[in-house]
């Protein structure tokens, strides 16, 4: 991303901004799932009480 520090004005700042996005290369695809690491619920058996 461009240092835009020192531009106060955020419309130029914003047009600067979205050159240098679309200038950079494009992101890889993933690998692995989003969300892969999330920790997972498991299911409560039937008839357990929650409490």
């Amino acid at each position: 991303m461009a240092n835009t520090k020192s531009i106060t004005d955020t419309e130029e700042r914003k047009k600067v901004k979205r050159a240098a996005r679309a200038k950079a290369p494009a992101k890889a695809k993933r690998t692995v799932p989003r969300g892969s690491n999330k920790k997972k619920v498991r299911k409560l058996v039937r008839g357990a009480s929650k409490r």
